[in-house]
């Protein structure tokens, strides 16, 4: 495995696939999280709001974004994020993570991240600020 130090701006961490969304996922989210909002569970109660079916929550979506950075945990943490919710996520998506290297200031990495569906739609952009011991 590389480290983070190694990469160059302009390059990439390798893409990370989640499995297809499930509803046990969004009922788990619920409960850890404590949204129980109905439409991130219950079908008949996302069609009331006007939805085609139930959507994951968004910071389940934006909490899985850390997933890109687990694997560098000995080198550093993430210091700060900011995301844009750009769509919905819907049950049997398949949301692929994306981070690139935007800037390295000294032992601070700033990457622009992403979430894409499984047609190529972006979900979730953001930034992620790295710091590295």
């Amino acid at each position: 495995m590389s480290t983070l130090a190694q990469l160059q701006v302009g390059e990439s961490l390798k893409d990370i696939q989640l499995e297809p969304v499930s509803r046990i996922d969004l009922i788990k989210y619920a409960g850890a999280s404590g949204d129980y909002n109905p439409i991130h569970t219950i079908d008949d109660e996302a069609k009331k709001a006007g939805l085609p079916g139930i959507i994951a929550h968004g910071m389940w979506t934006m909490g899985n974004l850390a997933k890109l950075f687990t694997a560098y945990y000995e080198e550093g943490y993430v210091q700060d994020y900011s995301i844009r919710f750009k769509g919905m996520v819907f049950l049997n998506d398949v949301i692929t993570l994306k981070a690139t290297l935007k800037e390295s200031v000294e032992n601070k990495l700033r990457f622009t991240v992403q979430a894409v569906n499984q047609n190529g739609n972006e979900v979730l952009k953001g930034e992620v600020l790295y710091h590295q011991y």
